[in-house]
């Protein structure tokens, strides 16, 4: 075998045909061409003396030896992350990209009000903030750090509570003025209510509207948390809404009090990039900045 370890350039194509499914994507993601791609990953199998990537009509699939090169190919990319932020980190200036995924209304409505204070300690790193309604995968570096709904049980990954959250029964006062609030969880029915889209429910944990009343009908289904709470609050309807977005806005009553759900928020992050110090750094602040307002949450 005449492989070069240290051509890293060939392994970081490899990581981006794998993590697109397809050379074209890849390149794209890259910057780079696509026959340059195709020639890279050529150059790395047989390098390697094996088949990495089956190319088909329609993508790329690994083969078995693409799945199996696939996980050291991982822990090089972190090791190489690791190295790099260590080393920014020497002259006790921390730098370095960190991308944070987040459901919309943990990053929308509370990270990304906060997250500045982190810029002004560490003006070196760049902090991207991806609150969309999603799940994230760690190990195909989507996200360095995710804050999910619920601890996952499976995968390389370390995980660490942050806090519990209640969500409850809101409408407007404009709302409750034209139609009355319901006495009870039967009459929700009767009501013009707001949920999410069925089908883009990315997890069961989402579905909070059925824990109210099991027929829940959404007159208006909005796919965020943060659009629901704007639909709410405009009068559109009664909907399940995070206690700390709700909270203090004088338009919002809550409804029905005595009924609230509880979930909870998880950080995680993937083993191999634990070393990594500004994804520490990012870490330890989102543990800060919870502990600090763990009021507001429940």
């Amino acid at each position: 075998m005449n492989w070069d370890p240290m051509n890293w350039d060939d392994v970081r194509v490899f990581l981006a045909v794998a993590r697109h499914g397809q050379i074209l994507g890849a390149a794209r993601g890259l910057g780079l061409n696509h026959a340059t791609v195709a020639r890279r990953l050529d150059s790395l199998e047989a390098a390697l003396e094996t088949r990495l990537i089956a190319r088909k009509t329609f993508g790329c699939e690994l083969t078995e030896a693409g799945k199996h090169f696939l996980l050291h190919a991982e822990r090089m990319e972190s090791e190489m992350l690791a190295a790099c932020g260590n080393a920014r980190a020497d002259g006790g200036v921390i730098s370095g990209t960190v991308r944070v995924g987040a459901p919309d209304g943990f990053g929308g409505a509370f990270l990304a009000a906060r997250i500045g204070e982190l810029s002004q300690r560490h003006p070196g790193m760049t902090i991207e903030l991806a609150p969309v309604p999603r799940t994230f995968s760690l190990s195909r570096r989507e996200a360095d750090i995710a804050i999910t709904i619920g601890r996952p049980h499976k995968g390389r990954l370390v995980a660490r509570k942050l806090t519990d959250y209640t969500l409850g029964l809101y409408a407007s006062r404009g709302y409750i003025q034209e139609h009355g609030a319901p006495a009870s969880l039967d009459e929700l029915p009767k009501h013009r209510l707001v949920g999410y889209v069925d089908d883009l429910l990315y997890s069961p944990a989402l579905d909070f509207t059925v824990e109210f009343h099991k027929s829940w009908r959404p007159s208006i289904a909005v796919s965020t948390a943060t659009g629901q709470a704007e639909v709410v609050r405009s009068g559109g309807g009664i909907g399940v809404l995070h206690t700390f977005m709700a909270r203090g806005d004088p338009n919002l009553e809550h409804i029905l009090p005595e009924y609230t759900l509880t979930r909870a928020y998880w950080m995680l992050i993937h083993e191999d990039l634990r070393p990594s110090r500004h994804v520490a750094v990012m870490a330890e602040f989102i543990r800060e900045i919870v502990t600090r307002d763990r009021a507001i949450f429940i």
